[in-house]
């Protein structure tokens, strides 16, 4: 049976013993039930010294006797509970129909989720990082089609709790009983917000359909999040007629976050609902729908973003090398506002740029061929820019290459790698060449960034790493390792490469341990050399190499 919380009437109390005294146990028992549980909280907070204890008994201290009191209190406020009838038993978990790990893989994960992250920070001496490893075990835990072990889902859901990019791979393999014990704590809700996997909903029965519908209608918000979700991947269709029918219904904060679900299958047919949404009294949702828009080529708005941005970007032929002119806005009129541009510009910055910016990232790209006499965008990047307005302009095309997915004119943006401004900061940042980089296939993604780090080294290269598939391809990989063994010669210490070492243990290909041996040993030092640098490189390559051998290791257990 379950207790209520409500406490049983008190037996009313002897009669304290007056001052100086002698307390008999049965009158301090009493003094004790009297002393309100607010009192005795009150004492203890401020101290016995500041504070006088409500309760005293002979021959002890304050501290001990407010103790004393609190435990009393604490025993009769439990034992004082009424019964109340037991809960309704839960349904039992839904079943899981994959294989089951393998014994070796429990036990490595087991080990995974017990680590814990290293709370001083600094240099790490030659153990793994485990806590680090998880996501990669969990990635090829789910490539394989196993189950969790059940014993080990709790501590899986407390790991993913505290790690947001771990939650995507660790409620993959946690599988359907993930939402099952999310609504049995609530500390595990975050799970009821990831879509549960399943086969597609198109063609449903009349019967699943209603279900379907009822749960939109009547479920928890994160349900609501997971259902929407789950249908824009498999059903756009019907994700847009369950939001059309309740839009007008809705707090803005969860329109905001349903509106932001339709960049899952994003498509021509929700180009009408996202145009009504233009009009929204939340100007966050009203910028959410205008960049959805712009990331329809064909949409109007991109059309309008399209017009607007050709009649501030011209191609002035009468010099002897066409040279790209520009005229930026001189207001941002309630067209622009509806259409998604924000009319006032953050600290520090222009206002006619700023909504230049809005306009040319909004614009599709294909439409600048036609506007700057036939060119292909490589040609149209080259193009000299008047009037110092070359880094705005190719900036707003970084954004627009990024949003669009072209890699075309990410192509052209970025450039060569062994060009000296590919270091930055030139007209494109390394910020932005990072996200330019991930509208390109993963192969010449990371041979891109190998060129780049045997051009410019590795202090300027952890941003563009973190971009670049995983496992690194053996290109990538080398280039690398080669930089490292350069910074190493040079008799640096490797705290300043301690990002670069981090990604490595996670990214770089376990066959690269074999290389890495002749590394570990502690190398001769030079004059110049940092004291005891060589020690520290040792240190970092010996930690490099375990990892990847536990790497290799895990990957066996787990089938090879």
């Amino acid at each position: 049976m379950a207790s209520s919380t409500a406490p049983a009437e008190a037996p009313a109390p002897a009669e304290a013993a007056t001052p100086g005294e002698a307390a008999t146990p049965v009158e301090a028992a009493a003094r004790y039930a009297r002393s309100s549980w607010e009192e005795l909280v009150t004492a203890a907070l401020l101290g016995t010294d500041r504070r006088t204890p409500p309760v005293t008994a002979p021959g002890r201290e304050a501290p001990a006797a407010l103790l004393d009191a609190a435990a009393v209190q604490t025993v009769r406020r439990r034992a004082g509970l009424r019964a109340a009838p037991a809960a309704e038993r839960p349904a039992p978990a839904p079943a899981d129909p994959r294989p089951a790990v393998p014994v070796a893989a429990r036990r490595r994960l087991a080990a995974l989720l017990a680590d814990h992250p290293h709370a001083g920070g600094g240099r790490r001496g030659t153990s793994p990082d485990l806590m680090e490893l998880l996501p990669q075990w969990l990635a090829l835990a789910n490539d394989r089609g196993y189950a969790p072990p059940p014993e080990l889902l709790p501590a899986l859901l407390n790991a993913a709790r505290g790690r947001t990019d771990l939650r995507p791979q660790a409620l993959a393999f946690a599988g359907p009983r993930a939402q099952w014990l999310a609504r049995l704590n609530p500390d595990w809700k975050f799970a009821l917000r990831t879509a549960p996997g399943g086969a597609p909903v198109s063609g449903l029965r009349e019967a699943d359909r209603a279900d379907r519908e009822r749960r939109w209608q009547e479920g928890l918000f994160a349900e609501r999040v997971a259902l929407l979700a789950s249908l824009r991947a498999h059903d756009p269709q019907m994700a847009r007629e369950l939001l059309t029918g309740t839009w007008s219904t809705e707090r803005a904060e969860d329109r905001l976050m349903f509106l932001d679900s339709l960049r899952t299958g994003l498509s021509a047919a929700d180009e009408p609902f996202l145009e009504q949404a233009l009009g929204d009294r939340s100007r966050n949702v009203r910028a959410t729908a205008a960049e959805l828009l712009s990331a329809l080529p064909h949409s109007a708005l991109a059309a309008r973003m399209a017009d607007r941005a050709a009649s501030c970007v011209a191609l002035d032929r009468t010099a002897g090398t066409p040279v790209l002119t520009v005229e930026a806005p001189h207001e941002c009129d309630a067209g622009m506002e509806r259409d998604g541009v924000a009319p006032k510009p953050p600290a520090g910055r222009g206002e006619r740029s700023w909504w230049l910016g809005q306009l040319v990232e909004a614009a599709p790209l294909a439409a600048w061929r036609a506007r700057l006499g036939d060119r292909q965008p490589a040609e149209i990047v080259a193009l000299p820019v008047a009037d110092d307005w070359r880094g705005e302009l190719h900036a707003a095309w970084c954004r627009a290459a990024v949003r669009q997915r072209d890699a075309s004119w990410a192509r052209a943006l970025l450039g060569v790698p062994s060009s000296p401004d590919a270091a930055g900061p030139g007209a494109v940042s390394l910020a932005e060449r990072a996200k330019l980089l991930t509208t390109l296939p993963g192969a010449e993604r990371a041979e891109w960034v190998a060129g780049f780090i045997d051009a410019h080294g590795l202090s300027e290269a952890f941003q563009l790493l973190g971009v670049c598939a995983v496992p690194w391809a053996p290109t990538l990989g080398r280039a690398v390792v080669d930089a490292l063994n350069i910074a190493r010669d040079a008799g640096s210490y490797p705290w300043s490469f301690s990002g670069v070492m981090g990604l490595a243990e996670r990214c770089l290909d376990p066959a690269e341990a074999v290389r890495l041996d002749a590394l570990t040993a502690v190398p001769d030092e030079r004059e110049d050399a940092a004291p005891g640098a060589g020690g520290y490189w040792s240190e970092a390559f010996q930690r490099l190499v375990t990892t990847l051998r536990l790497r290799a290791a895990m990957r066996e257990e787990l089938g090879g």
